[in-house]
């Protein structure tokens, strides 16, 4: 199982990675994340080792690619997104956890319009849309009072399509009009 952690938001994180780790996880990372990571020992894969093209443009492309993308939306259920897969070299990436720069912090501190732009992230929410619209196979964490949730859950074997969903929907309702 792959998990792929990337937040700006690093409260809890290293405690969470050591909990996947333990159950057998291997994490891939991005920028601060990973060197967070790294700093406190634990075994993380950069993102450009998964992505095969290194980070560009000051950080502004890291994530944005059929590595990570198709690693996350292929469908598990499907034999035809198996084969592709396969045959593209995507692996699968089963866990996504994001929390989206702090945009609105950023506007309500400073005007500096060219600190505000840099802010605006790209690569978080597309890989959290990817994982919500994917959530049969994926979980996806973006709050991190869930990470306990979710350890408890993969600890004991009751990652089911229930906690996706209810993960999937939390997701939606912070980013987007109430889901029923």
């Amino acid at each position: 199982m792959r998990a792929l952690l990337s937040v700006s938001d690093k409260s809890g994180i290293v405690e969470f990675a050591k909990g996947l780790k333990e159950l057998g996880w291997e994490i891939i990372s991005t920028g601060g994340t990973y060197k967070v990571l790294k700093e406190n020992g634990i075994d993380v894969v950069e993102i450009d080792e998964v992505t095969k093209f290194p980070e560009c443009f000051e950080g502004r492309v890291k994530t944005l690619n059929p590595f990570i993308h198709g690693g996350i939306l292929h469908r598990r259920d499907k034999q035809s997104h198996l084969e592709q897969a396969k045959e593209l070299g995507v692996r699968g990436i089963d866990l996504v956890c994001v929390n989206l720069y702090p945009f609105k912090a950023t506007i309500e501190k400073t005007d500096d319009f060219e600190e505000i732009i840099e802010n605006i992230d790209i690569g978080g929410p597309a890989m959290v849309r990817s994982a919500a619209k994917n959530f049969d196979s994926v979980i996806i964490i973006t709050d991190v009072v869930d990470y306990d949730l979710v350890l408890n859950n993969l600890k004991n074997d009751t990652n089911t399509l229930e906690l996706r969903r209810d993960m999937m929907i939390k997701h939606f309702n912070t980013q987007a009009p109430k889901m029923p």
